[in-house]
């Protein structure tokens, strides 16, 4: 549990510094510069993820090992996992909210973790109690309720929206769960699954997705600029999450794993008062109880805990 609770956090804390980083000038500046931004952004952020993981597996002396890990079937899982969850959920995230706008996107994506549950009861057998399950609802509801922010006028294009918005929510569940059954009985480390699956996501944005959107020209223009260093500093706070995020998934499952990560909500809020002077509503800090409630509510093992403290008797 404490490995998926210090995912959210440090992913929360992400979160506030790339939106930092996205305020800044080189990507605020043109019509060109926003549309291009989270797709520039996400690449530059998971090429640094990628170098800062370089540099952690270099220190563990674990190069040799990521290249076996990478030719083995479980490598490939990864792999899978990383095309799913990173271009095809990163890039459905960003077109929903081209589409339908933030605050319909981020109620509509919280839902990844109930579809995770779901489909790792169906291929990985996992079981959840009847609690964890009120404790799942609980906490996207917070999650929703926490990003549902009533728009003016009507949305565009709603029906494209919501597909983009549901690859996205396909994409996140589905790399928690592939990562999940990669990862079992394999000899394939939490580290070096995430070496993988961010230098899969690099290359694809790099080789596929800026290409096809003509990004490169902004892209190295933006290389050049301190921007870079915003998002490099929020790439090691999401590294550093990611791993913690699959320790969970290896340890208690696609389905807990999730639903703790969402907690990154409720950190940014936090880390968004403290770094930035952002103002708290009592919303915010009722939903945050929600979410961080329900999370640990949908994550624990009831059981578990009363044996031990009758043991401990």
């Amino acid at each position: 549990m404490f490995e998926g609770l210090a995912a959210g956090l440090l992913w929360g804390l992400n979160t506030v510094i790339l939106g930092v980083a996205l305020a800044m000038t080189p990507f605020i500046s043109t019509e060109q510069a926003i549309f291009l931004a989270p797709f520039v952004s996400t690449f530059i952020h998971d090429f640094c993820s990628t170098l800062w993981m370089l540099i952690y597996m270099g220190i563990k002396k674990q190069y040799s090992n990521i290249i076996k890990a990478l030719k083995s079937k479980g490598g490939r899982f990864v792999v899978l996992a990383a095309l799913l969850g990173g271009p095809i959920g990163m890039t459905g995230y960003v077109l929903s909210i081209k589409y339908i706008g933030a605050a319909y996107t981020a109620i509509i994506s919280a839902m990844f973790p109930a579809v995770g549950a779901f489909l790792s009861y169906v291929f990985l057998k996992e079981k959840m109690k009847l609690y964890q399950l009120i404790g799942l609802i609980v906490s996207i509801t917070g999650v929703v309720l926490l990003g549902y922010t009533p728009e003016n006028g009507g949305v565009s294009n709603a029906f494209i929206g919501l597909l983009f918005a549901l690859l996205c929510v396909f994409g996140w569940a589905a790399e928690a769960v592939i990562i999940s059954y990669g990862l079992k009985g394999s000899d394939i480390s939490d580290e070096q699954a995430l070496q993988i699956r961010q230098l899969t996501s690099a290359l694809f944005y790099g080789i596929i997705i800026l290409p096809i959107i003509r990004g490169w020209g902004f892209t190295i223009n933006i290389i050049s600029t301190k921007t870079t260093l915003i998002i490099l500093a929020a790439a090691l706070f999401g590294t550093a999450s990611y791993v913690f995020y699959y320790k969970a998934i290896h340890k208690i499952g696609a389905a807990k794993a999730t639903a703790l990560n969402i907690t990154y909500c409720t950190w940014a809020i936090v880390f968004g008062y403290l770094l930035l002077n952002e103002t708290v509503s009592v919303k915010d800090i009722i939903c945050a109880i929600f979410i961080i409630s329900g999370s640990i509510l949908a994550a624990s093992d009831i059981r578990e805990f009363f044996q031990k403290k009758s043991l401990s008797y």
